[in-house]
């Protein structure tokens, strides 16, 4: 049975008091209606508020996870900017996103790129969400199962097994078309995504890490639709965006993954 995992991307909103707020709130009542002992819960807010994020985690009792939204491959070096792993460690993070859609398509990320961040963040004992999903166009011309593949197969090259089975490797299907746009997949059609990836981590790895991954849905997930999504048998979760800005709507769709049969 996997362990539903919800994560809050807050990317590039708040600032130092709201994130405060947001992030109190949020984990007061999760910790409240002890939903962080049924579901793993991770925050991704924006770097410079990951220390009093932390704090709020910390003073608050609650199960949650610091997450970072992107990490540099390289530990150190001349590179105006970037935010190193061990920096993150340094921080307390324990999850890293690798291969958000807006950073392939919006900061020109390559499949290479995400394969190097996506090793080097497990290769340091962190948690990772390899994120992978088809544009609009993409979709259309039918081609949503032949990019996650090959997002797939190149985030996860020389990534080992025991990474997926031990629950440190996540994958994240978020179908850009339907980010922060308002459309969200079906249920019918976010599990026919998740299937066949799970599918696919079948033949690259074996029954047992395609039993044991969890695949995140992620894309205009909100608190109207999440039990709908986590009623899938392959939807282990979500990576939420907008929705996670908003504490009492995050919180409820971690209730939706905490009961996704109900």
């Amino acid at each position: 049975m996997r362990k539903p995992f919800v994560g809050g991307n807050w990317k590039m909103n708040t600032n130092f008091e709201t994130a405060r707020q947001l992030a109190i709130s949020g984990a007061k009542s999760l910790h409240d209606h002890a939903l962080d002992a049924s579901v793993d819960v991770a925050v991704f807010p924006p770097f410079v508020y990951l220390l009093p994020v932390r704090d709020v985690i910390a003073a608050s009792g609650a199960s949650i996870k610091l997450g970072a939204q992107d990490a540099h491959f390289e530990p150190q070096g001349a590179l105006t900017g970037e935010i190193s792993i061990p920096m993150l460690r340094d921080c307390g993070v324990q999850v890293v996103l690798t291969g958000h859609s807006e950073r392939r398509h919006i900061l020109g990320e390559t499949d290479e790129m995400v394969n190097a961040k996506t090793r080097a963040v497990l290769a340091s004992g962190l948690e990772c969400i390899l994120c992978i999903g088809e544009t609009l166009a993409q979709r259309q011309a039918g081609q949503t199962d032949a990019v996650n593949e090959r997002q797939v197969r190149a985030g996860l090259a020389n990534v080992e097994k025991d990474h997926l089975t031990a629950a440190r490797l996540t994958i994240a299907y978020e179908p850009v078309w339907a980010i922060g746009t308002g459309n969200t997949a079906s249920p019918a059609d976010a599990q026919s995504a998740h299937a066949r990836i799970r599918a696919l981590i079948d033949s690259m790895y074996g029954p047992q890490a395609a039993r044991a991954v969890r695949i995140q849905y992620g894309g205009s997930c909100n608190a109207a639709n999440a039990a709908q999504l986590m009623s899938q048998p392959d939807v282990d979760g979500a990576l939420v965006g907008g929705a996670s800005l908003k504490a009492g709507e995050f919180v409820e769709i971690v209730r939706a993954a905490a009961n996704p049969r109900a």
